[in-house]
C-alpha cells in the first residue's frame, strides 16, 4: 500500500525527492530508491538525521525533522514497535496511520501523547489507482493539515471523510474487506458459466468485464443501483428469474450477516491490538 501511494504521489507530479521512507528490509529499501527515485533509510532515527542525503528542495516548515505528514504504513501488530521509535521525531508534525484496527488513541500512547493525528482505512484497488479510503482526523489536526492528507490519499483514489473513529469500522467492512466480496461473486460467476459449457478462459473475461462495467456505469449514473438493476429486469425474462432465486436464497440479507460480522470483527481487532 505504501508503494502505490508513493507510486501515485510520483505520477501525480510529487517531487519524489522530497518523499523520505523507512524500510528495513534492504532489499526493498533499494528497490524503493533505484525505482522511484525516493530517499530510503534502514530506519526512523537514520531519516530523522538525514543520514547519507542532501535535504528535500521544499524544507519542513514544521518543527518535525521528518517532515509536515509522517505515514505509518506498517502492520498493525508492527504498530506499537515503529510508533515507540518515531515518538521522539514527530513534533510539529501530521500522522498519518493505514494500519487496520489500530485507534488513535493508543497511537497517541504510543507516541508519547502526540495528538495531530489522522487513521485511514483504504482498500487494495489503490494498487491500480482506484481504491477508495475512509479516513478521520482527530481534533487537533487543522483544515490546511486535512487538505495535506487528503492530496496524498487522492494519489490513489477517493476520499471520504467521516465524523466518528468508530464509523472506519463500518467503512473496514464495506470498502476495506469489499473487494474480497467482489472477488468472490466473480468466482462463482466464472465457475458458473464453466459449469454451463464456456471454456474457462472465456468465463473470467465474461466475469470481469462484467463487473467493470456495471461499476463503471453505477459510478457514472446519477440513478440508484436499485433503479439500474429494474432496467435490466424484463418481466418473464432471464434477469428475472436469477434475480428471483437470488431473493429467494436471501442473498441481500446474507450479505448483510457478512457485513455485519466483518464490522464485529474490526472492534474485536482493535481492543487486542490497542492492549499494552
Amino acid at each position: 500500500m505504501a508503494q502505490a501511494i508513493i507510486g501515485g504521489l510520483v505520477q501525480k507530479d510529487f517531487a519524489a525527492h522530497d518523499i523520505g521512507v523507512v524500510e528495513v528490509i534492504e532489499e526493498q529499501r533499494t528497490k524503493l530508491g533505484s525505482q522511484l527515485g525516493v530517499r530510503a533509510y534502514a530506519s526512523v532515527a537514520e531519516a530523522a538525521t538525514q543520514k547519507g542525503a542532501p535535504p528535500p528542495s521544499h524544507p519542513p516548515k514544521s518543527a518535525s525533522v521528518l517532515g509536515d505528514l509522517v505515514v505509518m504504513a506498517v502492520k498493525p501488530q508492527q504498530m506499537r514497535e515503529a510508533a515507540t521509535a518515531l515518538a521522539p521525531h514527530v513534533s510539529g508534525a501530521v500522522v498519518l496511520s493505514i494500519a487496520a484496527g489500530i485507534r488513535l488513541a493508543d497511537l497517541s500512547r504510543w507516541l508519547g501523547g502526540h495528538q495531530k493525528l489522522v487513521r485511514c482505512m483504504p482498500n487494495t484497488p489503490a494498487l491500480v489507482s482506484a481504491g477508495i479510503a475512509g479516513v478521520y482526523a482527530s481534533p487537533g489536526v487543522n483544515a490546511d493539515q486535512r487538505s495535506g492528507v487528503e492530496k496524498v490519499l487522492a494519489a490513489v483514489g477517493k476520499v471520504v471523510w467521516v465524523k466518528d473513529e468508530a464509523q472506519l469500522d463500518p467503512v473496514t467492512a464495506i470498502s476495506g474487506s469489499g473487494p474480497a466480496y467482489v472477488f468472490f461473486f466473480i468466482e462463482a460467476l466464472e465457475k458458473a458459466a464453466i459449469d454451463l459449457g464456456l471454456s474457462s478462459q472465456d468465463a473470467r473475461l465474461l466475469a470481469i468485464e462484467t463487473f467493470v462495467g456495471a461499476a463503471k456505469l453505477a459510478a457514472g449514473s446519477p440513478d440508484a443501483p436499485g433503479v439500474l438493476r429494474e432496467r435490466v429486469t424484463s418481466k418473464g425474462g432471464t434477469t428475472e428469474a436469477a434475480l428471483a432465486s437470488m431473493n429467494a436464497d436471501r442473498v441481500a440479507e446474507a450479505i448483510g450477516r457478512a457485513v455485519r460480522a466483518a464490522n464485529a470483527r474490526a472492534g474485536e481487532l482493535a481492543d487486542q491490538l490497542g492492549k499494552g
